[in-house]
């Protein structure tokens, strides 16, 4: 049975011809990619490479031109909004910028998607809010606004809030993009952590080699709107796609 009691035994996440254009310019050209349960696949690729376009297409921020994308075998590309609402509560999301709300203190940011789902009483959300916390290391700053935290600890909130509903799959676009590295490290640790401690099945969209090499099963580059190599670091290591090898030796610029 999966996390949710669900007994599907297709695989959490699976991308099949998807293609996405915007204008002339193609961003996606028929991408097949399919993520194991509790697995961390880090997609990289140098930028305007569609990485980020794969993952609101995944979350459904953003509709395909062509192609399939099952959230546990459940097509998501046709679901009407309420459908897909419900599906998203499945998966949690980091944005790039953390998207935390200004006016909120951090505490009332991780309650807000608790409080829209309205299951759980004050004192139960307010418990599960501190745990939220508590394992991302952002007990302490309960009150503090968003304006007041670092960019490491937005996004630690971040992720307490992507986990608030206790998905099964969460989705990280760039976790350590403009941190410094000390903080991406903490951060590329959290990430081992949900997968050890929760069994939680990541795509990590990220820039950050090392990072991919410390947190990943497997990785997918993409190059020019298609994935070019898939495999663990070792085995992208011995490639000789001219591509592939420019890009780890140039650490991601290729």
């Amino acid at each position: 049975m999966t996390k949710n009691g669900n007994k599907n035994h297709d695989p959490p996440v699976t991308v099949k011809g998807l293609r996405k254009s915007f204008g002339e310019q193609t961003v996606l050209n028929g991408i097949d990619l399919s993520v194991a349960p509790g697995e961390n696949l880090a997609v990289l690729g140098r930028s305007g490479t569609g990485k980020s376009v794969l993952l609101k297409l995944i979350i459904g921020l953003q509709k395909p031109d062509s192609g399939s994308i099952r959230i546990h075998g459940q097509e998501i590309t046709d679901l009407e909004t309420d459908q897909l609402n419900e599906m998203r509560k499945k998966v949690g999301f980091l944005f790039q910028q953390a998207a935390l709300y200004d006016s909120l203190t951090v505490e009332e940011n991780v309650a807000f998607p608790l409080e829209r789902q309205g299951k759980l009483s004050d004192a139960e959300q307010k418990e599960r809010v501190r745990d939220l916390l508590s394992s991302v290391g952002m007990d302490h700053d309960l009150e503090k606004l968003p304006s007041e935290l670092s960019g490491g600890m937005q996004k630690r909130v971040g992720l307490a809030r992507a986990l608030a509903l206790d998905p099964d799959i969460i989705l990280f676009d760039e976790p350590t993009a403009g941190l410094d590295p000390i903080t991406a490290s903490e951060i590329n640790e959290l990430i081992v952590k949900l997968k050890k401690q929760r069994k939680i099945t990541s795509v990590v969209v990220t820039h950050d080699i090392r990072g991919a090499r410390t947190f990943s099963d497997r990785i997918a580059l993409m190059d020019e709107g298609n994935i070019v190599a898939q495999g663990t670091f070792a085995e992208l290591q011995k490639s000789r796609d001219k591509f592939v090898a420019q890009f780890l030796k140039n650490g991601g610029c290729a």
